[in-house]
C-alpha cells in the first residue's frame, strides 16, 4: 500500500532536483551574452539571405543559385588562410586521387606567396618537370588569363584539363628579366615518391619526393635492400629537398623508422588542451646508423615534420637551406553534395615544442645550392689573369685608398665548391657509377657524402647536431 506514495515522492524529488540543477547551470552562464551573439549572427545571416534574394530577383542575367552559394563559401574561406579551401565536387574527386600515387594533370605543387601563384615543386618526371618548370617559378597567367587574386583551388581549376590537352603557363623566374611562356601537355602523373641510389660500401642515398600512401613502405623496402646487400647500413642521406609534403600519417611512419622512445610530432588546435602527440612504436628498425637530411626552401609540411623530429631527437644532422615553413594541419571534410572542405584545424610542433609555421626548419649546417653550369661560366669568366691578380703586385692608387695591402684568399665555401667543381669536371666524360653521377651533379649531396663518410671520427653514433648557421 505504501508503494504508490513512495513512487510519487521519488518523482517529485527527481523533478525538484532537475529544476535545481537547471537553475544552478543557468546561474553560471551569461544568457544575455549568448542571446546577443545569437542575434548578431542571425542578423548577419539575414543580410546574406537578403543579398542572395536580391541577386536572384534583380541581377541583369539569370544566375545559378548553386554558383552563388559556392562563390559565397569561397569568399568566406578566403578571409582565413591560403590552405583553407572549398572544393567543388569535380575538384574534390580529383583531390581524393592525388594522394594515391597517380592522377592526371601537370604535376606541380603550388602555393600563394605574397599574392602571387608560386610553384613549390614540380613533381619529378611529370609533364611540368619535363617542360623545364622549376621550384620558385611564379605563374602570372594560364593560357593568357591572369592568376592575380586567385585562390589555390581557383588556380588549380584553371590549370586542369583533359589528358593530352595543352596549356601555356606564363612564368616569371628569378635571374631572368622578362616573363616567358612554357607550353605543357597534360598527362598522367605517376608519383614514385622514394628513389634510392646505392652509394656503395653500405652508404645509401634516398630521395623522397612527397608523402603519399605508400611512402613509408617503399622507404623501408629500400633500406632493407641496402641492409641485406651490405649486411648493415653505414649511413643514409635522406633527401627532402623540393618535397612539398603530403600525408601526415606517412610523415609519422617515416619518423618511426628511425626513432625509438621518442615524440615525432604534436598537433594543437584552437583549444590548447586538445593536444595530440604522435610517438614511436619502438619497432627498433633503423636506429643505429648516421643520417644526414637534405632540405631547402621548398621543403614543406610533412618533410618538415620528419626533419624536425630527427633534429630534435638528435638522430640526424640537417643540412642545406632553411625550409618553407608550412606548419599547419588541414582536415578534409566531404560535404553532402560531393563537394569538400579543406580546413586548417591545427598547428604542428616538433618534439621540443617548436612551431614551424612561417619559421621553417633551420639546418644544422647551411650549404648553399650551386648550379654547375653557372659556376663553370664564372670560373671561365675569371680564368684570365691580370696584373692585379698576381701576388705581390704594385698597388694602384685606387687600391691604396680603398684598402691597405691585403692578401686575397678563397673562403672555405669557395674552396669547397671549387674542389667539387674540379672533381666533377675531371669525371665529366668518364663512364660514371650511379654514385659518381649523383655526387658530381649536386654540390649539396657532395658535401653530405663527405660528412657522412667522416661520421666515424665524431663522438658517438648519434651526436647532438652542431650549432646552426655554419656555412660551407
Amino acid at each position: 500500500m505504501n508503494r504508490q506514495p513512495t513512487k510519487l515522492f521519488l518523482r517529485k524529488l527527481l523533478l525538484a532536483g532537475f529544476f535545481i540543477t537547471v537553475s544552478l547551470l543557468a546561474s553560471r552562464f551569461d544568457w544575455s551574452l549568448l542571446k546577443a551573439e545569437a542575434e548578431e549572427r542571425y542578423s548577419e545571416l539575414q543580410n546574406f539571405s537578403k543579398v542572395l534574394n536580391l541577386v536572384q530577383q534583380y541581377y541583369v542575367e539569370e544566375i545559378d543559385s548553386k554558383k552563388l552559394v559556392y562563390g559565397a563559401i569561397k569568399g568566406m574561406l578566403r578571409e582565413l588562410d591560403p590552405h583553407t579551401n572549398f572544393l567543388p565536387p569535380d575538384i574534390f574527386k580529383d583531390f581524393e586521387t592525388e594522394t594515391s600515387g597517380e592522377f592526371g594533370g601537370l604535376g606541380i605543387e603550388i602555393s600563394v606567396q605574397g599574392g602571387i601563384l608560386t610553384i613549390i615543386s614540380p613533381i619529378e618526371d611529370a609533364p611540368a618537370w619535363e617542360a623545364g618548370i622549376k621550384s620558385g617559378d611564379k605563374i602570372i597567367a594560364v593560357d593568357g588569363s591572369s592568376t592575380k587574386g586567385l585562390s589555390l583551388v581557383e588556380a588549380s581549376q584553371l590549370m586542369r584539363g583533359k589528358r593530352g590537352s595543352r596549356t601555356t603557363l606564363t612564368i616569371v623566374r628569378d635571374g631572368q628579366e622578362d616573363p616567358f611562356d612554357v607550353a605543357i601537355t597534360r598527362g598522367s602523373v605517376k608519383i614514385k615518391s622514394v628513389k634510392p641510389t646505392d652509394l656503395e660500401d653500405g652508404f645509401v642515398y634516398i630521395k623522397v619526393t612527397s608523402f603519399i600512401e605508400n611512402t613509408s613502405k617503399d622507404l623501408e623496402k629500400a633500406l632493407a635492400e641496402t641492409q641485406k646487400k651490405y649486411s648493415g647500413i653505414k649511413g643514409l642521406i635522406l633527401d627532402l629537398r623540393r618535397n612539398p609534403g603530403g600525408l601526415l600519417d606517412q610523415a609519422v611512419k617515416v619518423g618511426d623508422l628511425f626513432l625509438t622512445n621518442a615524440t615525432i610530432v604534436s598537433t594543437i588546435g584552437r583549444d590548447p588542451k586538445n593536444k595530440e602527440v604522435a610517438t614511436t612504436t619502438n619497432r627498433l628498425k633503423y636506429s643505429d646508423f648516421p643520417i644526414i637530411v637534405l632540405m631547402n626552401e621548398y621543403s614543406a609540411s610533412a618533410s618538415e615534420i620528419v626533419a624536425g623530429a630527427l633534429q630534435d631527437n638528435h638522430r640526424a644532422i640537417i643540412m642545406g637551406q632553411k625550409s618553407f615553413g608550412k606548419g599547419s594541419v588541414q582536415s578534409v571534410i566531404r560535404l553532402g553534395d560531393g563537394s569538400g572542405l579543406k580546413l586548417t584545424v591545427a598547428r604542428y610542433y616538433t618534439p621540443s615544442g617548436r612551431s614551424i609555421q612561417a619559421e621553417g626548419i633551420v639546418p644544422d649546417i647551411e650549404v648553399e645550392d650551386v648550379d654547375f653550369d653557372a659556376f663553370s661560366k664564372a670560373i671561365v669568366k675569371n680564368k684570365s689573369t691580370r696584373e692585379k691578380d698576381m701576388t705581390g703586385h704594385l698597388l694602384s692608387e685606387k687600391e691604396k685608398s680603398e684598402k691597405k695591402k691585403e692578401t686575397k684568399r678563397l673562403s672555405a665555401k669557395d674552396a669547397n665548391v671549387t674542389a667539387w667543381w674540379k672533381e666533377a669536371v675531371s669525371k665529366k666524360d668518364d663512364a660514371k657509377t650511379p654514385r659518381e653521377k649523383l655526387i658530381s651533379a649536386d654540390y649539396q649531396i657532395y658535401q653530405a657524402f663527405n660528412y657522412i663518410k667522416a661520421w666515424k671520427i665524431m663522438k658517438g653514433i648519434n651526436p647532438p647536431p652542431p650549432e646552426p648557421t655554419k656555412s660551407l
